[in-house]
């Protein structure tokens, strides 16, 4: 524009040059170029003062820096295999990461690393004991309650919660189960995990068995049909964790189970040895696969193809048993939690409880997804402010669904149209009808009693049939005692 403003300048001047009649010519007027002169003049001006207008407004509006919230899942944001077995986890920090960091911009930035689950308690309870520096917030089941307790890893709750606005409707067992041997809070209850039993409907045509004595008579007619009357997580793998789920239910179902109460196993009990006789009894009479005890969870590939007709395991055995064939060989292929959740939609699959032993009533193992806020937590303040968030009306039933895979805990939620499904009426029915207890009430390394009962009941029933079982089971309980003294 300046450019073209000089132009006209210039063939007005020559214009008035052509136009005169004096012999010598007149200098050219100098208050049309004094004007544009001028005119430069001012766009310096106006330019200087833009330029210094903007940088006090960026100066003024700069964001803070905004302070990390690390937490230790067993979810990985950064692994989108779709075959993962924790891609539901995987998807849901995915998904809730953007959301908080965008509502708590400035001031605090979810940093999740990934630590396997299996290896969890020991990484935090040797972290704690060496001084080193710990995350905000640890997710972990409440069987590492007392273990984190006993070795001061993790921070005393209670005043904290009771201030809460969620506290007064939160599941009364489920604090419970929260709670340490000096009844303090330890941990903050994110959703109920019982131990239920996934059952193909037509593996069971007469009904799933009320009693394990009609439940060894099903076990006969199905060999007889060339299948399997249960799968379960039969292995020594992952550190004996096999007996914090199936095993468990059925100790429980004969009036037994591990905890002394006082801090020591009770394993030679004549319930546990009626418990391990039943087992013993179905898996040598050929009513379980050989894969129930493989490892890796190879058990629950006889469920997926309904080559075994039920499943003893966690209600969140759902988000991993996928994808699934019917005995009508009907498939459920989307492979993910959705099949087996479609499956009993359809009613191909249905939750039931676990069969009781003689004059007992069905056992079921009460089990939590929870969080810890570690001693010395370096955000304990934000670590409160993400639970608080996670336990929003507004993000709750995502959290259940995804990674928690259980039950809510808060009332509210219970009552969102998300959880009046099929699945959570059911799961619900069976949790009514059973005697659901906590694994660890006081044992404090529930970890290495796992793995010392399980490597007997193995022996019991896989490789030593033979064996005495009050003998084994009394060899395992003066095992941990003596060493855990």
């Amino acid at each position: 524009m300046k450019a073209r403003l000089v132009l006209l300048v210039s063939v007005l001047v020559i214009a008035s040059m052509l136009l005169t009649a004096c012999p010598a010519p007149t200098p050219a007027p100098t208050p049309v170029i004094q004007t544009v002169v001028v005119e430069k003049k001012v766009v310096e001006v106006e330019t200087v003062e833009v330029t210094k207008e903007v940088e006090k407004i960026v100066q003024a509006t700069a964001v803070p820096e905004a302070k990390p919230i690390v937490t230790w899942f067993q979810y990985d944001q950064g692994n989108v295999d779709p075959k993962s077995d924790e891609r539901a986890g995987n998807q849901y920090l995915r998904d809730a990461m953007p959301v908080f960091n965008k509502e708590f911009e400035g001031k605090w930035v979810w940093d999740n690393q990934f630590s396997p689950w299996e290896r969890l308690t020991a990484k935090v309870v040797a972290a704690a004991m060496a001084g080193a520096e710990l995350p905000d917030i640890v997710e972990a089941g409440t069987s590492q309650v007392n273990i984190f307790y006993n070795n001061g890893a993790v921070q005393d709750l209670t005043d904290w919660a009771k201030a809460q606005k969620w506290y007064g409707e939160m599941d009364a067992s489920a604090l419970e189960m929260c709670t340490g041997p000096d009844g303090k809070l330890y941990c903050i209850p994110m959703a109920l995990r019982p131990s239920t039993v996934y059952v193909w409907k037509d593996r069971y045509p007469n009904g799933f068995p009320k009693t394990t004595d009609e439940w060894l008579k099903e076990g006969e007619r199905l060999k007889a049909e060339g299948k399997y009357a249960l799968t379960f997580f039969g292995s020594t793998a992952f550190n004996g964790n096999g007996a914090a789920r199936a095993v468990f239910q059925n100790f429980v179902t004969f009036g037994g189970g591990y905890d002394a109460g006082d801090g020591k196993l009770k394993l030679n009990t004549p319930e546990n040895v009626a418990a391990v006789a039943f087992l013993r009894e179905m898996v040598q009479k050929g009513y379980v696969p050989d894969i129930a005890f493989a490892g890796g969870f190879q058990e629950e590939e006889a469920f997926k193809d309904s080559s075994a007709g039920a499943f003893p395991t966690g209600l969140f055995g759902y988000r991993y048993v996928n994808p699934l064939t019917a005995p009508s060989g009907k498939k459920y292929e989307t492979k993910t939690s959705q099949d087996m959740l479609d499956a009993i939609a359809a009613g191909d699959v249905y939750l039931a409880p676990y069969p009781a032993g003689p004059g007992k009533k069905p056992g079921c193992g009460a089990g939590l997804s929870s969080l810890f806020i570690p001693a010395g937590a370096p955000n304990a303040e934000g670590a409160k402010e993400l639970i608080n968030w996670i336990l929003s009306p507004e993000q709750n039933p995502a959290y259940v669904l995804g990674p928690a895979a259980g039950i809510p805990v808060l009332k509210s939620v219970q009552a969102t149209e998300q959880f009046q499904a099929l699945f959570y009426q059911q799961a619900a029915e069976v949790v009514a009808a059973s005697h659901c207890v906590d694994i660890w009430p006081t044992v404090i390394d529930g970890t290495a009693a796992e793995e010392v009962i399980m490597n007997a009941v193995y022996k019991l029933i896989k490789t030593d049939p033979t064996a005495d079982i009050a003998a084994e089971l009394q060899k395992a309980e003066d095992e941990f005692n003596t060493q855990h003294q």
